[in-house]
């Protein structure tokens, strides 16, 4: 699932991605953020539950401050709003919701050495109480920015973590996560600017 504001080079993209998998491993999941068509800011987490057995909530708070995912309540990342640092950051154009089933054999499930069996198609993903607040765009890049109350994202409060999230953050990164293209050195030799500024 992601937040697009279209196909082209200098698209801006907030994704969600569910990884392959193989039977009786933990899944994986992973978040991106593209940025003025600029990516490569993966990081992967393995699930503390399988996501085929019940439903669970995949949220998103995205404001003037910082980018947070969330499951089931849970922050699993946040990447800051650093453009003043000269970081790139989403932030001016209009975005779509987008789901999709996509063949990511050649990568997503241990570095592509596992494939899909196609003998068990249909693949189907299922989706329930599905609910946007979201700004809608009236003409003014303004207008979405404001720290109102139809704009209750931007208030102060949504500009850091509480004391809980932020444990709830670290125990996730401690545990879950085997990706961060933070600690990337292979990818990176000089480590993305964000990389260097502290959470």
């Amino acid at each position: 699932m992601q937040l697009k504001s279209g196909d082209g080079n200098n698209r801006d993209e907030v994704d969600f991605e569910f990884l392959g998998n193989v039977i009786g491993k933990p899944y994986g999941l992973q978040t991106n953020i593209f940025s003025d068509g600029s990516g490569n800011r993966e990081q992967r987490i393995h699930l503390w539950f399988d996501p085929t057995k019940d439903f669970h909530t995949y949220s998103i708070l995205w404001n003037i401050y910082l980018i947070m995912f969330m499951v089931d309540g849970m922050p699993i990342r946040v990447y800051r709003n650093h453009a003043d640092k000269g970081v790139q950051y989403p932030q001016w154009k209009p975005m779509n919701l987008v789901a999709s089933i996509w063949n990511g054999e050649g990568w997503a499930t241990r570095g592509g050495k596992d494939k899909i069996d196609w003998s068990k198609a249909p693949f189907i993903a299922s989706f329930r109480n599905y609910k946007v607040d979201a700004c809608f765009w009236r003409g003014s890049a303004g207008f979405c920015r404001a720290n109102s109350p139809s704009n209750w994202w931007n208030n102060p409060r949504f500009s850091q973590l509480n004391p809980r999230q932020r444990k709830m953050l670290v125990w996730v990164r401690k545990y879950y996560m085997y990706y961060d293209y933070c600690t990337d050195r292979k990818r990176f030799p000089s480590l993305p600017k964000e990389c260097t500024i502290a959470l």
